[in-house]
């Protein structure tokens, strides 16, 4: 059973900067989509980011386009998110999640594309 880990949350000021790393326990070439999701205490789950076909096409949420940049390294499949200009309502905790079954098309930033996520990694932004 493939197992997602993320490294590199924490707490950063409003205006830093932090970079999440999700590593798969086995080679994952082969995903679909590759993305990050945050949930906030009483919210929902929300896509962030995701790359589609091993980095050709990245996706992002509004609210951290030009902001956030991910990227994704085949070589070992892992998955970045470096994020930039972080604000307070950036806070949250970060999943990072692939779409190893390759059925319905539901966006690269949806939940239901997924079907592997990482235990999830706490990012708190300061004012």
């Amino acid at each position: 059973q493939v197992q997602l880990v993320e490294s590199g949350g924490g707490s950063a000021q409003a205006g830093g900067s932090l970079r999440l790393s999700c590593t798969a326990s086995v080679y994952i070439g082969g995903s679909r989509c590759m993305g990050w999701f945050r949930q906030a205490p009483g919210k929902e789950r929300e896509g962030v980011a995701g790359i589609y076909n091993g980095g050709d096409i990245p996706y992002y949420a509004d609210s951290v386009k030009d902001r956030f940049i991910i990227s994704q390294v085949n070589a070992n499949s892992t998955v970045y998110l470096q994020m930039n200009d972080l604000k307070p309502e950036d806070s949250a905790t970060y999943y990072c999640a692939a779409d190893l079954r390759r059925g319905a098309w539901y966006g690269c930033l949806s939940v239901p594309q997924y079907t592997t996520w990482g235990q999830g990694i706490q990012v708190t932004v300061s004012s």
